[in-house]
C-alpha cells in the first residue's frame, strides 16, 4: 500500500475513531444505573416526591391530559409498591414536597388553571392526611422544599412572576417564617438536597435562561453563602468541561455526596453530576440509563438513590432506575 493510499484511508477511518472513543469515554464513567421494579400507578411527569426511612413517596402528577392526586410508597428493600391514601388536596403537578421525621408534607402546585398556596401533611403511620396552616407566600408552581433540623423550608418558583422568596414551617406550632430570599437569580424548576444539616439549591430558569449560581444555606444561622457555579464561568480549569445547568431535573444523596440527573436545557438531559461538599466540585458520572426525559421525581434514603416517572416530548413515565454509584457499567447504551 503506497503512503497515499494509506494516508487517505486513515482520513476515512479518523471520524469512526474518535467516535469509538468518545462512546468509551462515555462507558468509562463510575456508576451504574438499574431499573427496578415499575410504578404500579399511571405513568405520570411533574409528580412531588418525599422519603420517610427507606420507603419513597409518589404523589399528585400529570398524566398530559389530567392532574392527579393518589399517593403510593415504594419499599426499597422488597422492591414493591403500594397504593396510599389519596391526597384530600385539589389534584395537581408541578407541587412541592419534603418530610420531617415520619411525616411528610406537600404544598402549592398547579391544576392547569389556578396556582395553590394550600399545605397538608401526610402521617405515614397512621396512613392519613391532615390540612395545615397555608404556605403564606403567593401561590405558586414549581418551587423547592427541604425538611431541615425539624423544620420545613418552601420558596422560590413561579406565580406568573419568577421568585426566590423563602419560608420556614415549624410542625410543632403549625406556623411559618419569612427568612431571608436566596441570594443570586430568582428561579423556578430548581433543584434541592440536604447534605450534613445544610440545604443546597441549584439549576432552575429565570426568563429564558439556565440559572448559573449555586447557593448553600445554612439553618443555625438562617443565611446563605454563594457556591461556585454550576457553568464554566471563571477562569479556572476545574470548570472547563461543566455543563450541569438545566431545568427540572431532580437530585438524591448517597453517602454524602448529591447527584443530579436528567432535566432539559434546550433538549431533553440524561448526563449525571456529582457534587462532592467538601470541595465543592462536580463530577461527570454515568448518564441515566432510562429515556431521555425530564419533570421526574426521586426518592433518597442517603444510601441509595432513585429516579422515578418524568416525561419526553411525546410520552410520560412509570419506570424506576437505582443508580449504583461505585459499579461501572460494562453494557453498551
Amino acid at each position: 500500500m503506497t503512503h497515499k493510499r494509506l494516508f487517505t484511508l486513515l482520513l476515512i477511518m479518523l471520524p469512526a475513531i474518535f467516535t469509538a472513543c468518545s462512546s468509551d469515554d462515555d462507558d468509562d464513567l463510575i456508576g451504574k444505573w438499574y431499573r427496578v421494579s415499575d410504578f404500579d400507578g399511571l405513568a405520570r411527569s411533574d409528580a412531588s416526591s418525599f422519603t420517610i426511612g427507606n420507603k419513597g413517596y409518589l404523589v399528585c402528577g400529570w398524566t398530559g391530559k389530567k392532574c392527579l392526586s393518589d399517593l403510593w410508597a415504594y419499599d426499597m428493600e422488597t422492591d414493591s409498591w403500594t397504593q396510599k391514601a389519596s391526597f384530600p388536596g385539589t389534584a395537581r403537578y408541578l407541587a412541592t414536597a419534603f418530610n420531617i421525621g415520619n411525616k411528610g408534607y406537600l404544598g402549592t402546585g398547579f391544576d392547569n388553571e389556578s396556582y395553590y398556596n394550600d399545605f397538608w401533611e401526610y402521617d405515614s403511620t397512621n396512613n392519613t392526611w391532615e390540612q395545615k396552616a397555608p404556605f403564606p407566600g403567593s401561590a405558586r408552581r414549581g418551587a423547592i422544599s427541604f425538611g431541615l433540623g425539624g423544620k420545613g423550608y418552601i420558596g422560590s418558583g413561579f406565580d406568573g412572576n419568577y421568585l426566590k422568596d423563602f419560608y420556614s414551617f415549624n410542625p410543632l406550632s403549625n406556623s411559618w417564617e419569612q427568612i431571608i430570599s436566596i441570594g443570586g437569580s430568582k428561579r423556578t424548576g430548581a433543584t434541592c438536597f440536604v447534605i450534613n444539616d445544610e440545604a443546597y439549591v441549584c439549576c432552575g430558569q429565570n426568563n429564558g435562561d439556565y440559572v448559573k449560581d449555586f447557593w448553600k444555606f445554612n439553618p443555625s444561622s438562617g443565611t446563605w453563602s454563594q457556591l461556585r457555579d454550576i457553568a464554566d464561568t471563571s477562569d479556572d480549569d476545574y470548570d472547563d468541561d461543566y455543563n450541569i445547568v438545566r431545568t427540572n431535573g431532580v437530585s438524591f444523596v448517597i453517602d454524602g455526596s448529591a447527584y443530579i440527573s436528567c432535566g432539559e436545557s434546550g433538549s431533553l438531559r440524561s448526563d449525571t453530576w456529582k457534587y462532592n461538599p467538601q470541595t465543592d466540585l462536580w463530577e461527570n458520572v454515568a448518564k441515566f440509563k432510562g429515556t431521555t426525559r425530564t419533570a421526574t421525581a426521586s426518592f433518597s434514603s442517603g444510601e441509595r438513590g432513585f429516579i422515578v416517572s418524568g416525561k419526553s416530548s411525546t410520552l410520560q413515565f412509570d419506570d424506576i432506575w437505582e443508580l449504583h454509584p461505585y459499579e461501572y457499567d460494562d453494557e453498551d447504551y
